[in-house]
């Protein structure tokens, strides 16, 4: 029985394992750029702390660009901030198209800035979202310009008929009297878009009075409508404040929501102007090209300058490819469908699309802010929630006489930096992932030729020897010099050794049987002259038992030479086409004269049965077969010789009721040599050459022979299968 111990783990993926040791390598490099990041990112941080030290410089020891004149100091959100507007505005095109060059001072208020009044004292919370607006206020020549975008989804206008101006979408104006006692308040509310014509109202919004003062626009956009207005300043109080009023059904007319620029409508918590100094913004103009957003904030934490823009502000100039350069479309392809996802599963994509609260109000309050207000600059990181936005915040103070006047923030947005790390690592996994694939790919076939040199070299060996032992073929000696071919070698001079060697011991029978037989026939000679001269009865005895040993002589040797005999009449035969079926039958009626004391059954068809062979060679093999059946056979049992067709092939079965066959003799029976009978059974000498000399008629016929036990009774059946013959 031939083992087979088949290993998963072949030398392809041995090599393959050892070469997954390379991505040690990638390992090494992502660690060198992320070491080689945090570098840059200390460099960034001082270049921060640099350029804030530098516009702080410019304005140390100016005092008087901090002095805000009237206006007392910021003390909370609600206040105005008024930017200094150096051309006209136009109020009649419908377009903010003007304010362009200070939109980037423009404030937002939401849901956050909610106003109740006796026209909403309950606050509906799905309302809160409809409403929201940005506002802007700057001044010019003596007059208080201002614009409001107003996102509202459904906007109502005021009743034709009504006489009324709060029952409709309307804008509100609070600003404290001349006088500092009172809050003037004054309702914007048009039929349509269109010119606007304020009123003043009391605090209940009755005996509405047309302001002329006020001029400006109302008209529509595509998320609501926008309002562009002008008062004089010298209408103005310390203290202002605007309010959208949102109406959402045209029946009821009642007011949903409201949002304001300031919290409460009275003297005290009405929001204050402020006015930063236009000189600072001359003096920090230049600093606006080095990749950063620069801030001037007062002593209050009020944001007086702002240059740059926090998503753009990035710190870093970073180099893209030039246009003209040709760029393979495959390659591309293979970039941005296949390796791209698959790093950005480890590597982190920055995004701009980011907004920062502390970035959304006009004042700024943070650690950095008030470390700097306190005369101590600092740097610090800060990462935005629910972003993977991180920012850099640098802070120096101003100083003048040995006092903090304010400080410079300067701010970035540290996505420039993952870019170029990220860049980096692109580069860098393409260029390894390259040479990995090729090393790969070198060892993969390279282990492919050794294991398929080694499997043609298992081919060989296995192929040496027939299912019978026998040598049949050689293996081919390998011209290559390495061990394999080495190997190749020593197995070809083996085998060659141990063909001739098979070869000695397959003819040395029959040399033995032709060298015995002289010396046997001069043995024989002499006894029958013996047996021709007057003997005493006891020497009688000793003649008659030399006889006999003559005769198991004889019979030895001619056991002997009748395979290797065979064997050569096989080669020289030439088959023809026979009717097993009739070769059988006749058999089967001499086997019972033959052998009378046993019984015999057949079982064969009624039709013919043709093979391609020889029938004496079949005569002989079911003599042989018969013989070993009538032997092992239990008295009184029959022999079934059965015969019959499986598709395109004869079948052939001998029975017999007897011992069963050994297990580890089953696969043995019919090689040469071989027997099961115990020597108190062997009248006559067996050398275990019946059944092989059936197995050398059977192959010699293409068939295949092999023997069982039986599952219904004791005994042994022998099956031979042999191809049917059509021509």
């Amino acid at each position: 029985m031939k083992l087979t111990f088949k290993n998963p783990f072949g030398i392809r993926f041995k090599l393959v394992f050892l070469s997954s040791f390379l991505l040690v390598i990638p390992w090494l490099g992502y660690q060198y750029i992320l070491e080689m990041e945090e570098i840059l990112r200390r460099g960034q941080e001082q270049t921060a702390l640099g350029t804030a030290q530098a516009v702080a410089t410019a304005l140390n020891e100016r005092p008087e660009l901090f002095n805000e004149g009237s206006y007392s100091p910021a003390r909370r959100s609600g206040d105005l901030y008024v930017y200094p507007i150096f051309s006209p505005l136009s109020l009649i095109d419908k377009s903010v198209v003007d304010w362009r060059e200070y939109q980037q001072y423009e404030v937002g208020y939401d849901r956050r800035d909610y106003l109740r009044t006796s026209l909403n004292p309950a606050r509906l919370y799905e309302k809160d979202d409809s409403l929201k607006f940005r506002n802007m206020v700057g001044e010019y020549n003596g007059f208080l310009y201002a614009y409001f975008k107003v996102d509202d989804d459904h906007v109502v206008y005021r009743d034709p008929e009504a006489i009324s101006v709060h029952r409709s979408d309307f804008l509100q104006i609070s600003m404290l009297s001349e006088a500092g006692s009172d809050i003037n308040r004054y309702v914007i509310a048009p039929y349509e878009p269109d010119t606007i014509y304020p009123y003043q109202v009391r605090e209940d919004y009755s005996e509405p009075l047309y302001e002329e003062r006020i001029i400006g626009q109302w008209y529509e956009t595509d998320s609501g409508y926008a309002v562009e207005l002008r008062i004089p300043m010298d209408m103005l109080g310390d203290q202002l404040g605007f309010a959208v009023f949102d109406v959402d059904d045209p029946e009821s007319r009642a007011i949903s929501t409201v949002v304001a620029t300031y919290r409460a409508d009275d003297t005290e918590r009405l929001g204050s102007l402020r006015l930063p100094t236009p000189e600072i913004d001359r003096i920090v103009a230049g600093m606006g090209h080095n990749n950063s957003r620069i801030q001037v904030v007062d002593r209050t934490g009020r944001v007086l300058l702002t240059v740059g823009d926090i998503q753009s502000a990035t710190g870093m100039q970073l180099v893209t490819s030039l246009g003209d350069e040709e760029i393979n479309k495959y390659w591309l392809y293979v970039q941005d469908r296949i390796l791209n996802p698959l790093y950005y599963q480890i590597l982190s994509k920055p995004s701009n699309d980011f907004i920062d609260e502390l970035y959304s109000d006009v004042s700024r309050a943070g650690q950095h802010i008030d470390s700097a207000l306190q005369g101590r600059p600092i740097t610090q990181f800060r990462t935005l929630a629910d972003t993977q936005t991180r920012l850099l915040e640098a802070a120096h103070p101003i100083l003048a006489d040995g006092e903090v006047m304010g400080a410079v923030v300067v701010d970035q947005n540290m996505n420039g930096l993952r870019t170029f790390r990220n860049q980096a690592l692109e580069q860098l996994f393409n260029t390894i992932l390259a040479v990995m694939l090729l090393v790969t790919l070198g060892l993969f076939f390279f282990a492919s030729r050794i294991s398929s040199r080694i499997r043609g070299l298992r081919n060989q060996a296995e192929g040496i020897i027939d299912e019978s032992g026998r040598v049949q073929n050689t293996i081919i000696a390998s011209r290559n010099s390495d061990e394999i071919g080495d190997l190749s070698r020593s197995f070809s001079n083996i085998v060659e050794r141990l063909t001739q060697y098979t070869s000695y011991l397959e003819n040395m029978s029959s040399r033995l049987s032709h060298e015995l037989r002289t010396p046997v026939t001069v043995v024989r000679s002499s006894l029958e002259n013996l047996g021709m001269q007057e003997n005493s009865p006891g020497s009688a005895i000793y003649l008659e038992r030399a006889e006999e040993g003559i005769k198991r002589l004889n019979l030895i040797l001619t056991n002997m030479s009748e395979a290797t005999r065979l064997e050569q009449m096989l080669q020289t035969s030439e088959k023809e086409k026979i009717d097993l079926n009739r070769v059988i039958h006749g058999c089967v009626e001499g086997y019972k004269l033959a052998y009378p004391e046993s019984k015999f059954e057949l079982d064969v068809p009624n039709y013919p049965i043709h093979v391609n062979g020889v029938p004496e060679y079949i005569a002989q093999l079911l003599d042989k077969l018969i013989a070993n059946a009538v032997e092992f056979s239990y008295a009184d049992q029959s022999i079934i010789v059965y015969c019959h067709t499986l598709r395109d092939h004869a079948v052939i079965k001998v029975s017999n009721a007897g011992p069963f066959l050994p297990e580890e003799m089953k696969d043995r029976l019919f090689d040469s040599m071989i027997s099961v009978r115990p020597q108190e059974k062997q009248q006559q000498p067996h050398l275990g050459m019946g059944l092989h000399i059936s197995r050398l008629i059977t192959e010699f016929h293409g068939g295949q022979i092999r023997a069982e036990n039986r599952s219904d009774i004791e005994g042994v059946v022998i099956t031979l299968v042999m191809p049917l013959f059509y021509r």
